[in-house]
């Protein structure tokens, strides 16, 4: 799967993974339908570092979900 090509398959496969990832208990805050492709960018770098860093803090997870409101539409 190819996450450079902002789609909304991808999107919602990052969402998911984020939800996943970061163990998001709400997760109506990670609906596709509420998320611009616009802002496909901002979120695919979150999902990069969740990826990359693996383990995080309920602090790091708080601040994951804070920016991820903040591309909401």
């Amino acid at each position: 799967m190819n996450l450079n090509n902002p789609t909304k398959e991808n999107l919602a496969f990052i969402l998911n993974e984020l939800a996943e990832r970061l163990s998001v208990a709400n997760r109506s805050l990670m609906d596709p339908e509420d998320y611009d492709l616009a802002k496909y960018d901002e979120i695919k770098f979150m999902y990069d570092i969740v990826v990359q860093k693996g383990n995080f803090s309920a602090t790091e997870i708080h601040a994951f979900i804070e920016e991820l409101r903040n591309v909401r539409k």
